[in-house]
C-alpha cells in the first residue's frame, strides 16, 4: 500500500495541474479584462459628442475567463478540450498548434507543473487537510500574480485583496501558524513599509519605483506569516530581484524605460517562506 503522505501528495499534484491549466487562462485573460473595464470607465466618463454615434456603438463582445473558447492566437483555431490536458497535450502536439504548427509557449506546460508541484508539497506537508487547501490556494494566487507582474507590470486587485483577507481568515480560523494579532499587525506594516519606501523613493527621485499592488502583495505575505516574516521575505525579495536585473542588463534585455517589476521576486520569496518557513530564508540567501 503507498504511504498516506505521498498519495495525498499525488491528489493534490493533479489537482495542482488542473488548476493550473486554468491559471494560464487567468494570467492571459485577467490583463486584458482589465484594461476592457478601463476603456469602458474611460467611455463612461467622456462619451462621444454625437449622441447618434454612442448610439451606433456596437455592444462588446464578452470577454472573461469563461468566453470566448480558447483560441491560437496565430491562426484562431478553436481548441478542443483534448488539446487542452495539461502538459500531456503540450507532449502530444510538440509544441505546436493542430491547426498551423505555430509555436505554443512552453510557460503554459511550466506554469501546470510548478502548480502541481506546489499542490503537491501542500499535500505532503499537511495532507488532505483544510490547511492543505488553504495553501494551495495561497500557492495558485502568488503563482498567477508573479507571471502576470512579469507580463505587464501590474499586481490586480482582483487577486491581492482576496489573497490578503484569505491570510487573515486563514489565521482567525488557525489555518496557518499565524496568530491573528501578528497577521493582523503584519498587514498593516507590510502595506505602510513599502509605502513609506515609495514615498521616500518618488520625493528624492521624482520617480516612481514601484507599483501600489506591490504593498498590497507585502501586506498579505504580512497576513499570511505575521510582522516577524516580513524582514526575511523583504530580504529575499531584493537580493534575488538585484541578481536578476544585473544579469538582463548584462544580456542587455532590459526593457524600455529599465523597469524590472518586484512582485515576481516579492512571490519567490513568499513560496520560499512557505515551503522553508521565513526564518530559513536569512540562511539561504547567506545571512
Amino acid at each position: 500500500m503507498p504511504d498516506a503522505g505521498v498519495l495525498d501528495a499525488a491528489l493534490l499534484g493533479v489537482l495542482g495541474l488542473l488548476v493550473g491549466s486554468f491559471l494560464n487562462v487567468v494570467i492571459h485573460r485577467l490583463p486584458k479584462m482589465m484594461e476592457l473595464r478601463w476603456a469602458a470607465e474611460c467611455a463612461e466618463l467622456h462619451p462621444p459628442v454625437d449622441p447618434g454615434q454612442q448610439a451606433q456603438s456596437a455592444e462588446p463582445a464578452p470577454f472573461n475567463l469563461v468566453v470566448p473558447r480558447s483560441r491560437c492566437p496565430h491562426c484562431g483555431h478553436s481548441i478542443r478540450w483534448f488539446e487542452n490536458i495539461p502538459v500531456l497535450s503540450y507532449l502530444v502536439l510538440r509544441g505546436k498548434c493542430r491547426s498551423c504548427a505555430a509555436p505554443i509557449s512552453l510557460r503554459y506546460p511550466l506554469v501546470e507543473l510548478v502548480g502541481a508541484a506546489l499542490f503537491a508539497w501542500c499535500g505532503w506537508n499537511w495532507g488532505l487537510t483544510a490547511e492543505a487547501l488553504a495553501w494551495c490556494g495561497f500557492s495558485a494566487a502568488v503563482l498567477a500574480l508573479a507571471c502576470i507582474d512579469w507580463d505587464t507590470t501590474l499586481l490586480p486587485d482582483d487577486i491581492t485583496l482576496p489573497l490578503l483577507w484569505a491570510g487573515l481568515c486563514a489565521a482567525g480560523l488557525r489555518l496557518t501558524d499565524t496568530a491573528l494579532p501578528d497577521a493582523l499587525w503584519g498587514t498593516v506594516a507590510g502595506y505602510l513599509s513599502l509605502w513609506l519606501v515609495y514615498w521616500a523613493f518618488k520625493l528624492v527621485t521624482g520617480k516612481e519605483g514601484m507599483g501600489y499592488g506591490d504593498f498590497k502583495l507585502f501586506a498579505a505575505f504580512g497576513a499570511w506569516f505575521g510582522w516577524q516574516a516580513l524582514i526575511p521575505v523583504i530580504l529575499m525579495a531584493s537580493v534575488v530581484g538585484a541578481i536578476v536585473g544585473i544579469a538582463i542588463k548584462l544580456l542587455g534585455q532590459l526593457r524600455e524605460g529599465g523597469y524590472v517589476p518586484f512582485g515576481p521576486f516579492l512571490a519567490v520569496a513568499g513560496l520560499t517562506s512557505m515551503i522553508f518557513g521565513p526564518t530559513a530564508i536569512v540562511s539561504i540567501i547567506g545571512l
